[in-house]
């Protein structure tokens, strides 16, 4: 069993700055890809940012300059920073991780359950 538990969500305001964590537990083998993606009510879920193993990244075009993934890899979590936040921001935040749970498994995508960040002032 693998859980992904995010964390960090709150109610800021414009221009402030949040910190989401993931921590991936339980039987893990190896982390591959690690992602955040984010849902605002109505619309789909949206990519965000994902880091490799090897550390490249990846930004949609709305986080570039303002978001930074980065990630603990003897911790399996994940981080996004989110600086100069903005209205347009606010979305239910869920981290994903590919990872294998042993070693005769193939990779999985597995998902946390979503934190709510709030922007407004």
């Amino acid at each position: 069993q693998v859980q992904l538990v995010e964390s960090g969500g709150g109610l800021v305001q414009p221009g402030e700055s949040l910190r989401l964590s993931c921590a991936a537990s339980g039987s893990i083998v190896t982390i591959s890809t690690m992602g955040w993606y984010r849902q605002a009510p109505g619309k789909q879920r949206d990519l965000v940012a994902t880091i490799t193993s090897g550390g490249r990244t990846n930004y949609a075009d709305s986080g570039k300059g303002r978001f930074t993934i980065s990630r603990d890899s003897a911790k399996n979590t994940v981080y996004l920073q989110m600086n100069s936040l903005k209205p347009e921001d606010t979305a239910v935040y869920y981290c994903n991780a590919v990872l294998r749970s042993d070693y005769y498994s193939r990779y999985s995508l597995y998902w946390g359950q979503g934190t709510q960040v709030t922007v407004s002032s």
